[in-house]
């Protein structure tokens, strides 16, 4: 759940940002999401399949097991549908 979230939140404030098209308050905003994302969230904010991926392969503290791996990632695209779902239907409000 924590990873939709976080994925979800990642997209949300990307998407929302570039509306504006204003880069530097988005690179800000980005990173500002994720620093919290890190506190709030209880795999500290994977957000990426890419990261998933690469920290199954860690032998740290921070690397997951490669059998989580397909559950962190269905999470991730489930967070990421529903925040392109949401964004478009807020970018479609008058």
């Amino acid at each position: 759940m924590s990873e939709s979230l976080a994925t979800f939140g990642l997209l949300f404030v990307v998407r929302g940002c570039a509306r504006l098209r204003d880069l530097p308050a988005t690179a800000l905003a980005v990173g500002a999401y994720i620093a919290a994302a890190y506190w709030f969230t209880s795999s500290t904010s994977f957000a990426n399949p890419a990261v998933t991926c690469a920290r199954a392969l860690s032998d740290s503290f921070a690397g997951i097991r490669p059998a989580d791996v397909p559950a962190f990632v269905a999470a991730q695209l489930a967070g990421a549908g529903a925040a392109v779902a949401l964004s478009d239907w807020f970018a479609a409000k008058p």
